[in-house]
C-alpha cells in the first residue's frame, strides 16, 4: 500500500451475514466527492449490525445481532480491523446498537430489553463476559411492537456524564450510569404512547435532543439538561409530508455540526427528511428519495449523508447543500445486507 492510501480516510460497513451481507468492509472516502471504494472485510462475526470507534480510531467494535447476542472488538492497523480477542456474550437478545462510555461497552439489546456493561481493558481488548446488565421494563399500546421492552439504542449524552438508552416497547428513554460497572436508571422519561422511539442525537448546542420514533413517523424535540441528567419532551413533528401509502417506519437520525438541520430516514417510504431547526422546535422542509429500499440507517459526515440500504443492498451517499440541507445523490455502492456506516476521525 502507497503512504497516500495510508493517509486516506476511512469508513466501516456493517451487514447482516444472515441475509448475504459480506460482514463488515473497510472503504476509503473520497475527501471531494464522498466516494466510498471497499479495500477489505471480514466476515468472522454473525449479523455485525451496528459498529463504533474508539476516539483515536485504533479500536473497532461491532454488536453480532443474534439471539445469542455478542459484542466483538478490532485492532485497527494500517486501516483495517483485525479481530482482537474472542467475541464477549452480552447477555441479552439482539443487540442492535452500541456505544462507548465510562470504560465499558454499553449494548442495546432489543429482543431482551436489556442494557449490557463489557468493561474494556487499557489495550481497548473487552473483558471475558459482561459486568452487568439493565432490564427495562414495561410495555406500550401496539399490540404487535409493544409487548415489552425494546431497547434499541444506548448511547452517552455530550459531554459524558449520562447514558441514554432509548426502548422502542416502553415509549420511553431511560437516563443513566454506571454503578459498579452496572447500568443504572438514574430517570426514566415517558414519551406519547405508540410513538415507538428508535434512535436519539443531541443538538450540539448540548441542550437540545431529538427522538425520531418508529412507530408513527416523527420527530420528538426535546430540552435536555445535563446538569442533572433530565430530558423534557416538547414538541412532535412529523417527518413526512402526509399519511403514508403503507410501510413507514423511520430509522436514522442525524444533526448537523452547525445546528441548523435535521435528517431522518424513512424505511417503506424510503425517504430522507430535512427539518430546519427553528427557535420553537423543528419544521419539515424537505424530503427525497433515500436511493435504495429500507434505509436502516444514515450517517452525516463532512458534507455528506450516507444511507445504508438494507433491502436493496447498497450505501448512496448524497452532497448536502449547506444553505437547504437539501440531500443531492452522487453516488452508491453495493453492500447486500447493508446496515450502519461510520467513519474514523
Amino acid at each position: 500500500m502507497a503512504d497516500g492510501d495510508r493517509r486516506q480516510r476511512r469508513a466501516y460497513i456493517g451487514s447482516f451475514t444472515a441475509a448475504g451481507g459480506p460482514g463488515i468492509l473497510t472503504a476509503t472516502v473520497a475527501p471531494d466527492s464522498g466516494a466510498l471504494t471497499v479495500v477489505s472485510g471480514t466476515d468472522g462475526l454473525a449479523d455485525p449490525s451496528y459498529l463504533a470507534l474508539a476516539p483515536d480510531g485504533d479500536m473497532l467494535y461491532a454488536v453480532s445481532e443474534t439471539a445469542e447476542g455478542a459484542v466483538a472488538a478490532y485492532r485497527v492497523r494500517g486501516g483495517r480491523p483485525e479481530p482482537a480477542g474472542r467475541p464477549v456474550p452480552v447477555e441479552g437478545d439482539g443487540p442492535t446498537h452500541l456505544s462507548l462510555y465510562a470504560g465499558h461497552v454499553l449494548t442495546a439489546n432489543y429482543g431482551s430489553g436489556t442494557v449490557t456493561a463489557v468493561p474494556v481493558r487499557a489495550d481497548g481488548t473487552l473483558a471475558r463476559s459482561a459486568s452487568g446488565v439493565l432490564r427495562h421494563t414495561g410495555s406500550g399500546p401496539h399490540a404487535q411492537r409493544q409487548q415489552g421492552p425494546h431497547a434499541h439504542q444506548v448511547q452517552p449524552d455530550p459531554g459524558g456524564r449520562w447514558a441514554v438508552s432509548v426502548d422502542l416497547g416502553t415509549d420511553s428513554v431511560r437516563v443513566c450510569t454506571l454503578v459498579d460497572g452496572v447500568p443504572a436508571v438514574h430517570r426514566e422519561v415517558a414519551l406519547r404512547p405508540g410513538s415507538g422511539p428508535r434512535h436519539l442525537a443531541f443538538h450540539p448546542d448540548g441542550s437540545h435532543a431529538y427522538v425520531v420514533n418508529e412507530l408513527a413517523p416523527t420527530v420528538t424535540v426535546c430540552h435536555w439538561d445535563a446538569a442533572d441528567g433530565t430530558l423534557k419532551p416538547l414538541t412532535e413533528v412529523p417527518v413526512l409530508p402526509g399519511a403514508p401509502v403503507g410501510d413507514a417506519y423511520p430509522s436514522g437520525i442525524a444533526v448537523s455540526a452547525d445546528g441548523r438541520f435535521v435528517w431522518t430516514a424513512t424505511r417503506g417510504e424510503d425517504l430522507l427528511s430535512v427539518l430546519t431547526v427553528e427557535p420553537d422546535g423543528l419544521r419539515l422542509s424537505a424530503t427525497v428519495p433515500c436511493g435504495g429500499h429500507w434505509p436502516r440507517d444514515i450517517t452525516v459526515s463532512r458534507g455528506f449523508l450516507y444511507a445504508a440500504n438494507e433491502r436493496s443492498g447498497d450505501v448512496t451517499w448524497f452532497a448536502l447543500d449547506p444553505a437547504t440541507g437539501v440531500p443531492r445523490r452522487t453516488g452508491s455502492l453495493a453492500v447486500p445486507a447493508a446496515s450502519c456506516v461510520i467513519f474514523a476521525p
